[in-house]
C-alpha cells in the first residue's frame, strides 16, 4: 500500500488594514491525494464573538465573501488560469472559473459545471473547524505543480470583517492576485 503524502500545514494572517477585534488564529492543512486536494481550516479563539452562518442546505450559494468564509484559490504553475472555491460554514459553496486575474470565464463554468462540494464543520467555544476535498475533476489540470492561495474572511458579530491569507501581496486585501498564490504542491 502506498503511503499518503504528509499534510501540510500552513498559518494564516491577517491583513493590516483589516485587523481582527478579537484574538484569533487560522490554519490550513492541505494534502493532495489521488483524488484530490484536501482543506481542513481551523480557527481558534473566542467563536462567540464571530457572526457564524446558520447551517443550510450544502447548495452552490454566491456572494459567501460577505460574511464568514474560508477560500482557496488554485491555479497550475505558471498559468494566468485559475480556479476559487468558497466555501461556508453553513455548508454553502461555491466556485468559480477566471481566465485571468479577477476575469471570470463563465462559459467554461457553463462546459464543466463542479459537483456539490460537501463539507464538514465542527464548532465549539474556541474552534471552528471545516474540512473539505476538491476533486481532482474541479482542479486545473497540471502536470506537476499547483499554486495555491489559501485565504479567509471571518465576520464578528458587530459586521467587523478581518481578511485572512498565507500572503498579502499589497496594501488592501487581495485574494486574486497572482501573488498571493504563494504555496506549490504536487498536483493530485
Amino acid at each position: 500500500m502506498n503511503a499518503l503524502p504528509s499534510p501540510l500545514n500552513a498559518q494564516l494572517r491577517c491583513h493590516p488594514a483589516t485587523p481582527a477585534g478579537v484574538p484569533l488564529a487560522l490554519a490550513v492543512e492541505v494534502q493532495t491525494r489521488a483524488d484530490g486536494l484536501w482543506l481542513r481550516y481551523t480557527l481558534r479563539g473566542d467563536t462567540g464573538a464571530l457572526r457564524i452562518p446558520a447551517p443550510a442546505a450544502p447548495m452552490a450559494t454566491d456572494g459567501l465573501w460577505q460574511h464568514s468564509c474560508f477560500e482557496a484559490f488554485v491555479a497550475a504553475e505558471g498559468d494566468a488560469r485559475y480556479r476559487e472555491f468558497n466555501f461556508s460554514p453553513s455548508s454553502q459553496w461555491a466556485a468559480y472559473r477566471f481566465a485571468a486575474e479577477r476575469e471570470r470565464d463563465t462559459a467554461a463554468e457553463a462546459r464543466e459545471p463542479v459537483p456539490a462540494i460537501c463539507a464538514q464543520v465542527q464548532r465549539d467555544a474556541q474552534c471552528l473547524q471545516l474540512s473539505v476535498c476538491l476533486p481532482s475533476s474541479t482542479l486545473p489540470r497540471s502536470p506537476a505543480l499547483l499554486s495555491l492561495g489559501l485565504s479567509a474572511v471571518i465576520e464578528e458579530t458587530d459586521g467587523r470583517l478581518s481578511f485572512w491569507a498565507l500572503h498579502h501581496p499589497g496594501e488592501l486585501p487581495d485574494f486574486h492576485h497572482a501573488a498571493g498564490r504563494c504555496l506549490r504542491l504536487a498536483a493530485p
